[in-house]
């Protein structure tokens, strides 16, 4: 896969100077555009549209620069229809306006051209297995949090420290009628992200709940409705919450690219006991995922 990522970047590359169209990049790459925003946000650390902007006015700004050809011309010839926009775009990425770059012949910014490439950093195992599951319905509390990449997420704990006995209560009810052997049992977290930004501080809606049939009612609590699907599920065990921060990246960086799957729309799932922070505990992660079909096998 990571052949078929460098492959996508390179035709990416190319396309600096029109409109890029992300599904067809995501082709090139042989994967759903949905997967290819969220593996290049993991693997890149910033979304594709940021990257092709960073690129463009990278390329742009040694133009500038140079002192010719005009800045219109330039404009043009990354794709802007005007030199307002163009001017926008270039402040937002070097603090200065090309019209006094040129002038001055300020210090700007570059985006190096990415490429992918494995970094074996340890030999450690991934405990994964894949489920099949029916639609099922969260119902519990839900809270907009923003992304913490390390160390506690001080929103989402104070979600969790928001609840009230009643609600719980509730919830604890609901997770002891669940048909025997139903997965994910008992209380759990849940993250619907809200754009395909994996960028620190971008916002998520963080769910507290349980898992329940489709059309299960709590009139005080919150729903949320998930289709059937496939599931990767990921065993994990170590310090909280920095283990499960470095499993979600390494799900990203390494297992992704070395399986034929795909992520899909849907929650991620989490089931943790709560320990103080840095103890070590053990934890289930749940990634939707579909089989990538240019992969799999006839």
């Amino acid at each position: 896969m990571l052949e078929r990522l460098n492959q996508a970047l390179d035709h990416l590359e190319a396309c600096l100077g029109r409109e890029v169209d992300i599904a067809e990049v995501a082709r090139v790459a042989a994967v759903s555009e949905y997967h290819f925003r969220r593996l290049f946000s993991a693997l890149a650390g910033m979304p594709v549209p940021v990257y092709v902007r960073r690129r463009r006015m990278t390329l742009a700004g040694a133009e500038v620069l140079a002192g010719e050809p005009t800045l219109l011309d330039i404009a043009v010839r990354y794709g802007y229809g005007s030199g307002e926009a163009f001017a926008r775009a270039f402040r937002s990425v070097h603090g200065v306006g090309p019209g006094e770059a040129r002038r001055t012949g300020a210090v700007l910014t570059a985006q190096p051209r990415m490429s992918f490439r494995v970094v074996v950093e340890g030999a450690t195992a991934m405990r994964y297995r894949i489920v099949e599951k029916d639609p099922f319905r969260v119902v519990g509390s839900k809270a907009r949090v923003p992304l913490v990449h390390d160390g506690v997420n001080a929103v989402a704990a104070a979600h969790v420290e928001s609840l009230d006995e009643r609600a719980v209560t509730r919830m604890k009810e609901l997770a002891d009628r669940q048909a025997a052997g139903q997965e994910p049992a008992g209380i759990l977290s849940a993250a619907v992200y809200l754009t395909d930004s994996r960028e620190e501080g971008a916002g998520a809606d963080h769910w507290i709940g349980v898992v329940t049939a489709p059309g299960t009612v709590a009139e005080e609590l919150d729903v949320l409705d998930v289709p059937a699907g496939a599931w990767a599920v990921f065993d994990n065990h170590g310090p909280y919450p920095n283990a499960l921060q470095e499993l979600w990246r390494d799900v990203f960086t390494q297992w992704f690219p070395s399986n034929p799957y795909m992520s899909r729309q849907g929650p991620e799932l989490l089931r943790t006991r709560p320990v103080e922070t840095g103890t070590a505990t053990g934890s289930q992660l749940w990634i939707p995922v579909e089989r990538n079909g240019r992969n799999a096998k006839a």
